[in-house]
């Protein structure tokens, strides 16, 4: 399966994921200038700031370390961002990163989200 469609399809798994756990999903790729977050969602007081990571099992490195430290900056930034543009500045926001592997042709599995 190609990246960019293995990723589309796992942030679509996370988004459902996150709305059986009751989640409010307010935007999906939010994308300012230097930064994007694949999934905002709410519960509640707190917004998730979600950035998902999909993977073939047969992937030299998990998919969580694909999320280097200037790649959580660039969130922080985006989601201050967010805040200020939506007024949610009184949420508390948390980040989350979903690490999805999965087999060729065959359903995900979230082994972490954390």
């Amino acid at each position: 399966m190609k990246q960019q469609k293995l990723g589309t399809k796992g942030e679509a798994f996370a988004k459902r994921e996150l709305q059986k756990k009751g989640y409010r999903i307010l935007a999906c790729n939010y994308r300012k200038r230097g930064g994007e977050i694949d999934l905002i969602a709410q519960k509640g007081n707190i917004l998730v700031f979600v950035e998902v990571k999909t993977r073939s099992r047969h992937a030299l490195y998990a998919p969580r370390e694909a999320v280097t430290v200037a790649k959580q900056r660039r969130i922080q930034q985006t989601a201050l961002l967010y805040q200020m543009e939506t007024g949610k500045m009184e949420c508390q926001p948390r980040f989350d990163v979903f690490e999805i592997w999965t087999e060729q042709n065959a359903d995900f599995q979230v082994l972490s989200h954390t």
